[in-house]
């Protein structure tokens, strides 16, 4: 059979090396055959529960073997797995249940022990499956409990629901800036390609290590498994306190893949590196953000082994773009080009393809392409829309229209088609006249050596429409009081950017940025934390 469902992908490897170790976990192993007997063994225990076509099953677990099987089981079930990330509050995990309509939940019963009167709010919740004994059972509520064992217990040969790769298979929900988080439908297709895609250009092998570092709920961190599987690779789940546990699982685990988002890379740039990585490290990625090339030429030395990846990717899309690490050199601050099997354009407002250079929306179409918001037509409206006729050569007798997903997010192509990115149309600022990206500023900052992490923002401002502030962290080792090193920034900074690009503040923040759940800098976070720390200093009207 040709792996075109996702729990193929375990099946398939399990087929050709059933041996071969698929997962690891706080010094435990499962191989492919184990794997593939869970996963079809809890797919099985859900279809006696009644899980209808299309029924979703949350997970609320941190990274373990249980939070793998389900999601796939869910999946090979003929449901679809929705992922809650460990960080997150019970409120926040309410409105994921309800939102989704999730009809079971797995959890561990002190993950349970918090969510008692959330789960009341859940109307649609008829399951609840618990990883072991709870200290405190469950009252009669709507919903039945069940322990882990008990659900593979009931596992039989009964037939499940035909499934193909068009249907549904994972709800994943995206912070966003602003509102409650969205939920991304994806299919079969779009995550069996994405894998297949993502492991080709990484040139995965079976004696790969992947470690699976981001949370499962990030569709950065569940390619690590996705990927890992693809080609019967090991995939090793870590869940981590501090950077240097990381360094630690690498070292321990001989680990030959490790994909991150900046803040985490920008953490592990500044620690000492023990020489035995280098030795076994194949390739480092980096996704969910542009990586300051400081920290980039910081990693490159820590790791002169190791091939440099750099990712762009849509929730909505999977994945995205790649640059080849042969072109990073030549050229610098680029995105790439679309990953295999995917398309992507640059598209002016009246959907006609912009010229070299010239500034525009990134829109990808494909098979990576996802089906969309769950419960929300008018969010997918604004994302999913028919691709302009005057796109991608599109033939006039092709009378259905074709749905790509268009970003947001504002590029250029140069004229070898590599993307630059330049920002999020909701967060370039405004400023005398001027449209600026955040990047731009950070990268100068970032250059200096003086900064760890740091965020730009357009404020308020009665003449210029904004005014730049931006948030930093000292770079570790850097002893130079908040006033001078802000000095030294500013003077740097009027050396190296003209006039409407200079900050007009720079406010040194105490501790790592705040973070989303994803482990991206929490920009709307941080400007509210800002605003009530330092409203009038800031130029913004705190009542």
């Amino acid at each position: 059979m040709p792996v075109t469902l996702l729990h193929h992908l375990i099946t398939s490897s399990a087929s050709h090396t059933p041996e071969a170790v698929a997962l690891r976990a706080g010094g435990v192993s499962l191989d492919y055959q184990e794997l593939a007997n869970a996963v079809n063994t809890f797919a099985g225990g859900f279809i006696r529960l009644g899980l209808g076509r299309g029924g979703r099953i949350a997970i609320w677990l941190d990274k373990r073997f249980e939070a793998v099987i389900a999601c796939f089981g869910a999946a090979a079930a003929g449901g679809a797995f929705v992922p809650v990330n460990p960080a997150l509050k019970p409120a926040q995990v309410g409105h994921i249940l309800r939102d989704s309509g999730a009809c079971a939940l797995v959890t561990s019963p002190e993950r349970f022990a918090g969510l008692t009167e959330t789960l009341a709010t859940c109307p649609d919740l008829r399951h609840l499956v618990l990883t072991g004994k709870p200290e405190i059972a469950p009252t009669a509520r709507t919903f039945a409990t069940h322990g882990w064992d008990e659900i593979l217990a009931l596992a039989s040969k009964v037939p499940g629901h035909r499934v193909i790769d068009a249907d549904m298979a994972a709800i994943l929900y995206t912070s966003g800036s602003t509102g409650l988080p969205k939920g991304v439908v994806l299919s079969h297709r779009n995550m069996v390609a994405g894998a297949q895609s993502v492991a080709h250009y990484l040139e995965n092998r079976a004696d790969d290590v992947l470690l699976a570092a981001l949370p499962l709920s990030f569709d950065a961190g569940f390619s690590q498994l996705t990927t890992a599987f693809s080609v019967g690779a090991r995939a090793v789940l870590l869940n981590y306190l501090l950077p240097r546990d990381v360094l630690r699982a690498m070292e321990r685990e001989r680990v030959t893949s490790l994909t991150a988002v900046p803040p985490l890379w920008i953490q592990l740039a500044q620690l000492a590196w023990p020489a035995g990585i280098n030795e076994h490290l194949r390739y480092f990625a980096n996704t969910g953000g542009q990586l300051p090339r400081a920290t980039l030429e910081r990693l490159r030395a820590l790791l002169p082994s190791a091939r440099p990846y750099l990712m762009y990717g849509l929730t909505e899309a999977f994945r995205a773009t790649y640059l080849p690490p042969e072109e990073i050199d030549r050229r610098p601050g680029s995105i790439g080009k679309a990953i295999p099997n995917a398309e992507v354009l640059v598209l002016r407002e009246d959907g006609s393809e912009c010229a070299p250079n010239e500034p525009g929306e990134l829109v990808q179409r494909g098979s990576l392409v996802g089906l969309g918001y769950w419960n929300d037509p008018e969010k997918t409206a604004e994302r999913y829309k028919p691709l302009p006729p005057a796109a991608a050569n599109r033939a006039p007798g092709l009378v259905m229209p074709e749905i790509a997903v268009f970003s947001g997010d504002t590029v250029r192509s140069d004229e070898d088609g590599f993307l630059y990115f330049i920002g999020r149309r909701d967060e370039m600022i405004k400023t005398s006249g001027y449209r600026v990206s955040p990047t731009e500023i950070e990268e100068v900052l970032h250059e200096t050596g003086l900064v760890g992490e740091c965020a730009a923002f357009g404020l308020p401002h009665d003449t210029l429409g904004q005014s730049i502030a931006v948030a930093i962290t000292p770079a570790t080792g850097c002893a130079v009081e908040p006033e001078k090193l802000v000095a030294q920034l500013l003077d740097i900074c009027r050396k190296n950017m003209p006039s409407y690009m200079i900050p007009a503040r720079i406010e040194v923040w105490q501790g790592m940025l705040p973070r989303n759940p994803n482990g991206k800098i929490d920009r709307t976070g941080l400007l509210c934390e800002l605003c009530k720390m330092d409203g009038n200093a800031l130029g913004v009207r705190v009542e």
